[in-house]
């Protein structure tokens, strides 16, 4: 066999059930394709409405995760990263972010975007950050027990961009519950209405749920496209009259490019950072030796302990990327217009780069872990951000309720793309 043949496997990250296996059994297959040769290569699942493609290789590799970030001129983000499928026009016009954008347009945009977290609008975020963490704190206290993921978690991400946005109070469950809607496709909580097959799903499953998430897109765009022309009529001191004002060599963010940044920023900051800290817990809980290294001295590990949370946790399991070019990698050659899949989960446990990698260290270093994408253009814009907010829930919650533990296993989000955990329960 040539390193230029499609070499199928069985265990497919095409099928359904194999998201549906317990985390543990999931990481043995991926520990099985960091052992190949040559990267695996999977059919795409059929999807009624979607246009099915020839199927796509798996980087589990650190290595190669880490060169297809670098090279973004290659492995493209182009036509889109968020999808195995290329998005329709009709999901497109609401995700078409710059996550799915190539440089110069990416680089472009995002400076426009970074100019608008100006000092002003850094500051007023840290101080609405602690004042949000001390009222979760205050709650959870007179609850007892709680969800740890519906009452903490996801409150503190959400409240911080909504807050930045400037978005209504009246608004902010309608925001949290269509972000839910866009990441929990497939998942029966938060779509409802499929109906799976052993070979995939139903077109009038799949029908339900593409139509719930576009008018999930549909909902969250026309806020923030109703607010950014407000702004532009009374401007105030929110991130959206920012982004309207910013600008660079002369060229503004467009209504339609606010609208879909806005989707970008409370699907990935909210989603992927609430996550983060439910897995946080369950890790903190499950390893007490590592909880009283970081209890002991929480200043000092806190920026440790952070990283190996986000390591073990990889909110976000995989981008996608697609070959411009013929190019060979790792040994293996790959053709213009081939799909690869960075599975940024798998190469947080490359046994090449991380010594013992499944157990939770809080020391550990150096931790070169992908969990916020790896090196290049579309590392994580809100990386610093997520630090933050972990960091100042945890500081809350383990300096007024140390003994806060999770009391249960994690309610799992069923998803091949997003690592999420829909509830925990907990008690302080």
């Amino acid at each position: 066999m040539t390193t230029t043949a499609r070499e199928k496997v069985d265990g497919n990250l095409s099928n359904l059930e194999f998201w549906a296996l317990p985390p543990e059994r999931r990481m043995a297959a991926f520990a099985e394709l960091r052992r190949r040769e040559h990267p695996a290569f999977f059919q795409e699942l059929k999807l009624p409405f979607v246009k099915t493609g020839p199927g796509f290789y798996a980087l589990a590799r650190h290595a190669d995760v880490v060169e297809a970030s670098r090279t973004p001129q290659i492995f493209s983000s182009e036509p889109c990263s968020n999808s195995i499928a290329d998005l329709p026009g009709y999901l497109a016009r609401y995700f078409g972010s710059m996550i799915n954008m190539d440089d110069p347009r990416h680089a472009k945009i995002r400076r426009i975007v970074s100019r608008a977290f100006t000092p002003r609008i850094l500051e007023k975020m840290e101080t609405d950050l602690q004042a949000t963490a001390t009222r979760i704190v205050d709650d959870l206290i007179e609850k007892g027990s709680a969800d740890f993921v519906t009452d903490v978690a996801a409150r503190l991400p959400l409240q911080v961009i909504c807050d930045m946005m400037g978005i209504p109070e009246r608004v902010r469950p309608m925001v949290y519950d269509r972000t839910n809607t866009i990441l929990g496709l497939g998942d029966p909580e938060y779509s409802g209405g499929r109906d799976y097959t052993r070979d995939g799903i139903t077109r009038l499953g799949a029908l339900y749920g593409l139509l719930k998430v576009m008018v999930a897109g549909y909902e969250l765009n026309h806020l923030a496209m109703k607010l950014a022309r407000k702004r532009r009529r009374y401007p105030g001191d929110d991130l959206v009259s920012a982004l309207i004002s910013a600008e660079v060599d002369g060229e503004r963010l467009t209504d339609q490019e606010i609208g879909s940044f806005f989707i970008l920023l409370v699907v990935a900051g909210n989603e992927t950072t609430r996550n983060a800290m439910s897995h946080g817990l369950k890790l903190l809980t499950d390893n007490p030796e590592q909880r009283a290294l970081l209890l002991e001295d929480f200043d000092t590990h806190a920026p440790g302990a952070v990283e190996e949370i986000v390591r073990m946790a990889t909110p976000v399991i995989q981008f996608r990327r697609t070959l411009t070019q013929d190019y060979e990698m790792n040994g293996h050659e790959y053709k213009a217009g081939d799909k690869v899949l960075l599975f940024y989960n798998s190469a947080n446990r490359d046994e090449s780069v991380f010594e013992n990698p499944d157990a939770f260290d809080i020391t550990r270093s150096p931790n070169p872990h992908v969990g916020f994408g790896g090196p290049g253009p579309h590392f994580c814009l809100g990386a610093n951000l997520a630090r933050r907010e972990i960091t100042v829930m945890f500081r809350e919650l383990f300096t007024r309720v140390p003994e806060i533990r999770a009391t249960g296993e994690p309610d799992r989000l069923f998803s091949s793309f997003i690592n999420g955990i829909k509830h925990l329960p907990c008690e302080v």
